[in-house]
């Protein structure tokens, strides 16, 4: 549940290589007024940081040296993460596939077959999810846990990511776009006008769910007529304008519709522990 993570397009893994910042997993470039290189190689000594938040930025080759480090949270893409000298990357790794084992079940998927099982297991963890929020007060649903998105609005972005990677490229509808929607923060709020996306609303969590249940029956249409020969075809149009124009076959698409699903389900369950332990 999110709001900087996971929010339409599958992580790439950064080209060592490259001059190009990388701001957050899932983004493909820094939005409108982002990207700012004020800080890059900065040096910051015996500076008082207490309450600092990093969103999106690009942080290789940072060294955190000799620093007081307690009630710091950090969650985003890790390679050749050090702490006091131990590369803790495989452990991290290793214990979200141990709490979260969807997501070895995702990325051991590779027929249809696989899909349609990995649709169930998702719409079986969302339903679980769904329970536990119904049994908090209305209210709560609509908080922000940290800054992240609430649990509606993470429903909504759901629902933008099934119109943009499952009803858009899969199915070849031109504007499958629900107004109600939540495309990714840094999405222009002008481009998400012109696909009938209504920024500013506020709708009602009957119309929330209702959304949301009719995306997931698409999702179960689409897995459930795939055969392994779809998997390569290629899909036509792009997720949304202004997203890159490049090669996408159908289980690139789906794969990025899955990976949504796991990872906000992830972000979900976390904000509702939260939440729960307010109200107990």
């Amino acid at each position: 549940m999110t709001e900087s993570e996971g929010q339409g397009g599958p992580p790439s893994e950064p080209d060592n290589e490259s001059t190009e910042a990388h701001f957050g997993p899932h983004r493909f470039y820094a939005g409108e007024g982002g990207g700012s290189e004020q800080f890059r190689g900065a040096r910051f000594d015996v500076a008082d940081m207490r309450g600092a938040r990093f969103t999106d930025c690009d942080l290789t080759d940072a060294t955190i040296r000799d620093c007081w480090l307690e009630n710091v949270d950090i969650s985003g893409y890790l390679r050749n993460v050090s702490v006091n000298g131990v590369d803790v990357t495989d452990f991290v790794n290793a214990e979200l596939d141990r709490r979260h084992p969807e997501r070895v079940q995702f990325r051991a998927a590779e027929s249809a077959d696989d899909l349609r099982t990995m649709w169930t297991t998702i719409e079986e963890l969302w339903a679980r999810a769904a329970e536990r929020a119904g049994r908090l007060p209305r209210a709560a649903l609509d908080e922000h846990v940290a800054e992240e998105w609430s649990f509606m609005q993470t429903l909504r972005h759901l629902v933008f990511i099934t119109d943009a990677w499952a009803q858009r490229t899969v199915l070849d509808e031109p504007m499958p776009y629900h107004p109600l929607g939540l495309p990714q923060s840094w999405y222009p709020p002008a481009d998400a006008a012109a696909l009938g996306i209504d920024l500013a609303a506020q709708p009602s969590s009957d119309e929330i769910v209702a959304a949301r249940n009719d995306r997931m029956a698409v999702m179960r249409q689409i897995v459930d007529g795939l055969t392994d020969d779809d998997l390569g075809r290629l899909c036509r149009r792009t997720p949304a304008p202004g997203y890159p124009d490049e090669p996408l076959t159908v289980i690139d698409c789906i794969a990025v519709v899955m990976d949504e699903e796991i990872e906000h389900y992830r972000f979900a369950v976390r904000d509702l522990a939260v939440l729960e332990a307010r109200v107990a």
